[in-house]
């Protein structure tokens, strides 16, 4: 593959990097202390089409590929952890399982108004005893006559508390384990029975609410399942693959705002005599960092560039977001470091980073789970 993007994907980068700067990174710690939606940066995000970029411009997106998508992310979690999950879960989850698995009614109705970002939607997989291990989810969907009940609860749904769309996996069939999950279109100000129990006060990823929902006695339309009855475990595991791209792409942003921060920091702090970039101690850490960042990066692509080819690529989406987002913990860890004790304050945005950066370990598959899927994908050779 060709590393270098093209002209048109370079203009959408730095079109999006000179947004972030302008309008992200001067709030960016505001939107950290006060942990709110950021309403405003979001509709600014939408007006410059920006929250449906990989979708079909019929049904109101920019037609983006995995190579401009991922590094419009980059940018913009660069600027923010917390948006970058925020577009990340309404793309790359919400708005993908749609454009995947619904139907051009299902498209026309409910993926134009998340693509044109006047809806903001969430992906309701977790539940408090079921994370890694979706089988063992214990929300029902039972059938009617022209619909079903839904009972149950959904834990850790980024957006969940702000979201127009959300997407529900349900168990059609109990009984059927993994083969008997269906997955639903919900709309939570028209579904009565959907409840938000509150959200979460997390370490980091603020102005991104992550909420717990309720569903007592939710009747939802026969019309708004996606594909058939006990296709939904299929839908997940396809859509959290793509989204791990995209997490990838989040972390290698957050990891490249330590890295800059560092170099600055680093010709400006002065010890002994001397700015500390000097140091052949502070070279080799920035001289990793760098590494570090550029490697993730190029994972991230090559795992994008099987993607759009139509290859498999569950191998190296896990690769790509489990090295990203270790290396992105690890980056913030040694901006810290080369901050010295400000790096541990608020008065600079290290911390920050290395808060934000930690999640990208966790959500959208652990790097245990990711170790696995990637031990069985060369073992099955």
């Amino acid at each position: 593959m060709d590393f270098q993007l093209t002209s048109e994907q370079r203009q959408i980068k730095e079109m999006v990097a000179e947004f972030v700067d302008e309008e992200i990174v001067p709030v960016a710690d505001e939107i950290d202390h006060k942990d709110e939606f950021p309403w405003e940066i979001i509709d600014k995000l939408a007006s410059l089409d920006l929250m449906g970029m990989p979708f079909p411009e019929e049904y109101g997106g920019a037609n983006l590929d995995y190579h401009a998508y991922p590094e419009a992310l980059l940018e913009i979690s660069r600027g923010s952890g917390g948006i970058g999950t925020i577009v990340a879960a309404h793309i790359s989850l919400a708005g993908n399982m749609i454009n995947q698995f619904g139907s051009d009614g299902q498209k026309e109705t409910y993926l134009t108004p998340l693509a044109r970002g006047s809806d903001i939607g969430a992906f309701a997989l977790s539940e408090p005893d079921a994370g890694s291990d979706v089988p063992s989810m214990e929300t029902t969907a039972e059938k009617d006559s022209d619909g079903y009940c839904i009972n149950g609860n959904k834990l850790w749904i980024s957006n969940g508390s702000v979201a127009d769309t959300v997407i529900l996996f349900a168990k059609t069939d109990p009984e059927a384990g993994q083969n008997g999950i269906s997955s639903f279109i919900v709309r939570p100000e028209e579904d009565n029975g959907f409840i938000v129990e509150g959200t979460e006060e997390k370490l980091g990823d603020k102005g991104c609410p992550t909420a717990e929902l309720r569903f007592d006695d939710m009747w939802i339309p026969e019309e708004r399942r996606l594909g058939d009855e006990g296709d939904g475990f299929v839908h997940a595991l396809k859509t959290l693959n793509g989204g791990r791209i995209t997490i990838a792409a989040r972390s290698v942003g957050i990891a490249r705002a330590a890295l800059d921060a560092s170099i600055d920091y680093s010709q400006q702090r002065e010890q002994f005599g001397q700015e500390i970039s000097g140091f052949q101690s502070i070279q080799h850490k920035i001289a990793d960092m760098d590494t570090k960042v550029r490697g993730a990066r190029l994972l991230m692509h090559d795992a994008a560039d099987k993607k759009i080819r139509g290859d498999r690529f569950v191998k190296e989406a896990a690769q790509a977001k489990l090295y990203a987002s270790e290396i992105s913990r690890e980056v913030a860890n040694e901006g810290i470091q080369i901050h010295g004790g400000y790096g541990y304050t608020k008065d600079f945005p290290m911390e920050r980073y290395y808060r934000d950066a930690k999640l990208n370990e966790i959500y959208e598959g652990t790097s245990e789970v990711l170790r696995n899927t990637i031990a069985s994908e060369l073992l099955a050779k």
